[in-house]
């Protein structure tokens, strides 16, 4: 059996003090509108990754050539940015939409973690 890992804060001191009034998942919050269809989509493409995944393990374990591993890290990382890209789309046509369109504190709420998403998912 393995050690348990070790946990470890997904962002840095500075970092964490500049988003302190950035929503969290612990919050609560949900979508505004979930398109079942797009939903579906996206678990399928995630459980796809998974696989992969599962698979650059065995890969690793294998002691398979690193170019092979890596090319199939490279897949794994579109994989993810394409999920990525789905929802960013709809939380820009729904969650975001409703919030600016409300005004006041919320939108300008929005408009903090639209930047902060932009920041921190650029290449």
């Amino acid at each position: 059996m393995s050690a348990p890992r070790k946990r470890v804060a997904a962002r840095g001191p500075a970092s964490a003090a500049s988003h302190a009034s950035a929503p969290t998942a612990a919050d609560g919050r949900k979508s505004v509108a979930v398109d079942t269809d797009a939903k579906a989509g996206n678990l399928v493409r995630l459980r796809r990754i998974e696989g992969q995944v599962r698979g650059l393990q065995r890969m690793v374990e294998a002691d398979r050539y690193c170019p092979d591993v890596l090319t199939q890290i490279a897949s794994v990382h579109e994989a993810l940015r394409a999920v990525g890209r789905a929802l960013m789309r709809h939380h820009l046509e729904h969650c975001a939409t409703a919030a600016i369109q409300a005004g006041g504190q919320e939108s300008d709420a929005m408009y903090d973690e639209l930047t902060d998403l932009m920041y921190r998912n650029v290449r």
